[in-house]
C-alpha cells in the first residue's frame, strides 16, 4: 500500500500489539460386535421336525460365531492435504504443520555488516524471534499462493469487484479467519484493502459496493495485496497487462524494485537508496501507440517501514535521490515499492474514496453523531489501526454508515486515503516486496517464483 512522501499529511503510527491463534484436531474410532443366537430343546429322535430344528440351530450358531470372529477393518485416517486447491481454500496450517512455513529469500549483508551472518550474538537474537518469523512467513506464503492464483485467473471481462472479492476471500480462507465475528479480522486476514488500480491510477483504489468497472484488454492494472497474521503485515504488489505494448513499462518498475530490494540493508541511508531506484527506473523508455515515453518515477510516492498493525511507519523509502540521511536499522521491516509512469511523475488525490484507517494518534473528540459513535466502536473492535474499506463494513452488516464515516474523518479520528492519479491518458506500474532486516540476514519475505 503506497505511502505519500514525508511532506504530505500521511499520519505516523505507533506499535499496537494484539495477537490470537487457534489450533484444533479431531479423530474417530469405530467397533462392531456380533450377536449370537442360541436354540435348545428336548424331543424324540423319531420326530423329523426336531431334527430339522437342531440342524438349523447349529447352522445359525456357526454363522454367528463366524460373524463374531470377523474383525472390522480400522478406518483409514484422512491424509492431511499436501497441495493447494483452485481457488485456494486449504489452510496454511494444514499445508505446513508445526509452523514449518517456507522462508523468504535470505540475502547475506554486505561490507561492514557481513560479520552478522555468523556472529553468535546475532544468531541468538535471531532465534528469539521465532513467533515473529512464523507469523511473517505464514502471511507471506498466503500472499504467494493467492497472488499466483490471481495471476493465472484474472482476465479481461471480469469486474473489479469480483477480482477483489476473489483475492480477499482466498486470503481469509487460507489463514482461517473470515473476519465476520467481532475481532476476528484482528487475528489474521487482510492487511489492507486490495488495490486494483487501472492505468493512470497509481494507488489506493478498491471498488466500493455497486462499482461495475470491467477489466479491459488495454488496461494496465496494479494489484496491491496486504496479508497479516497477528498484525505482521506483508505488503507486496505486482502489475498486470495483456497487451505486450506495455512490457517495457512493467520491466522498468520491476527492475527498480529489485534494485531497491538488493541495495537495502542495515545502515543504508534512505535518500541514497532512492537515488539508486531512480537511476534504474530512468534507464528505460516505452513505446505506446507509436509514441516513445521515458519512464519516470512517481516522485511524491514512496516505500515505507511497517509496524505491528500499522502499514505506514515513520520511515519512507523515496523513489528519487533526496537528502534524507535516515538509516535502515536492525529489526526494521520495509515495503520496498516503486511506481513508474509515462505521465508527469506526480500524483494527485482524486475520485471516490474506498480506503480508510483509524489513526493511532487520534484526538479525543466529543462525537455528537450517534452513527459516528457506533461506527467508531465497530472499527476499533474489528480493524484497530489496520486499513479497511467500505466493502469490509458492508460484510459486517453495517448500513447507512457514510455520514458517520465522514464525520469520523472530519474529526481527525479516521484517516481517508483517496485514489492517487497521474494525468489522464498516462500509464503507471507498481512492483513491491516486503523485507525483514533480521540480525543475521536480510529476508525478502514476499519473494516468489513469479517475481
Amino acid at each position: 500500500m503506497a505511502s505519500k512522501t514525508p511532506n504530505d499529511d500521511t499520519p505516523k503510527t505507533d506499535n499496537v500489539n494484539v495477537s490470537g491463534k487457534a489450533n484444533g484436531s479431531s479423530g474417530a474410532n469405530g467397533t462392531a460386535n456380533g450377536i449370537a443366537l442360541e436354540n435348545s430343546g428336548e424331543g424324540s429322535d423319531d420326530d423329523p421336525d426336531e431334527h430339522i430344528i437342531e440342524t438349523t440351530a447349529g447352522a445359525d450358531e456357526a454363522g454367528a460365531k463366524k460373524k463374531k470372529n470377523k474383525k472390522k477393518k480400522p478406518k483409514k485416517k484422512k491424509k492431511a492435504p499436501t497441495a493447494q486447491t483452485d481457488p485456494p481454500s486449504v489452510l496454511m496450517s494444514q499445508l505446513f504443520p508445526n509452523n514449518t512455513y517456507p522462508k523468504g529469500e535470505e540475502v547475506e549483508y554486505k561490507n561492514e555488516n557481513l560479520y552478522r551472518t555468523t556472529d553468535e550474538e546475532k544468531r541468538h537474537l535471531d532465534n528469539m524471534n521465532s513467533d515473529f518469523l512464523s507469523d511473517y512467513r505464514q502471511a507471506a506464503e498466503t500472499h504467494r499462493q493467492v497472488r499466483q492464483w490471481a495471476q493465472k485467473n484474472i482476465m479481461p471481462g471480469q469486474t473489479l469487484t469480483d477480482i477483489a472479492n476473489g483475492i480477499e476471500d482466498s486470503v481469509r480462507r487460507l489463514v482461517g479467519h473470515d473476519g465476520l465475528t467481532e475481532g476476528d479480522a484482528m487475528n489474521a486476514g487482510m492487511g489492507f484493502p486490495t488495490g486494483l488500480n487501472l492505468d493512470e491510477i497509481a494507488a489506493h483504489f478498491s471498488p466500493n459496493a455497486g462499482n461495475k468497472t470491467v477489466l479491459q484488454y488495454s488496461n494496465v492494472m496494479k494489484v496491491d495485496i496486504g496479508v497479516h497474521v497477528n498484525g505482521r503485515i506483508v505488503d507486496s504488489a505486482f502489475t498486470m497487462s495483456f497487451d505486450p505494448m506495455y512490457d517495457n513499462l512493467l520491466a522498468a518498475v520491476k527492475d527498480a524494485t529489485n534494485t531497491g530490494v538488493r541495495e537495502a540493508g542495515i545502515d543504508v541511508r534512505l535518500g541514497e537508496l532512492g537515488g539508486l531506484i531512480q537511476e534504474t527506473m530512468e534507464s528505460y523508455e516505452c513505446e505506446i501507440n507509436g509514441t516513445t515515453y521515458p519512464i519516470k518515477p512517481i516522485r511524491n510516492l514512496a516505500g515505507h517501514n511497517i509496524l505491528p498493525y500499522s502499514i505506514h511507519g515513520t520511515k519512507s523509502v523515496p523513489l528519487v535521490k533526496t537528502n534524507d540521511t535516515t538509516k535502515m536499522e536492525e529489526g526494521d521491516v520495509f515495503a520496498i515499492e516503486t511506481f513508474g509512469t509515462t505521465g508527469t511523475g506526480h500524483v494527485d488525490d482524486r475520485g471516490e474514496i474506498s480506503h480508510y484507517a483509524l489513526r493511532k494518534d487520534a484526538p479525543e473528540v466529543d462525537l455528537r453523531l450517534s452513527s459516528a459513535k457506533s461506527l467508531l466502536k465497530t472499527i476499533q473492535k474489528n480493524f484497530g489501526t489496520i486499513p479497511f474499506c467500505r466493502r469490509y463494513l458492508d460484510r459486517l452488516g453495517q448500513e447507512k454508515y457514510l455520514l458517520g464515516l465522514n464525520n469520523l474523518v472530519k474529526s481527525g479520528i479516521v484517516e481517508d486515503y483517496p485514489p492517487l492519479y497521474d494525468k489522464k491518458g498516462s500509464y503507471t506500474a507498481q512492483f513491491e516486496h516486503t523485507i525483514l532486516l533480521r540480525p543475521t540476514v536480510k529476508e525478502v519475505i514476499s519473494r516468489g517464483d513469479d517475481y
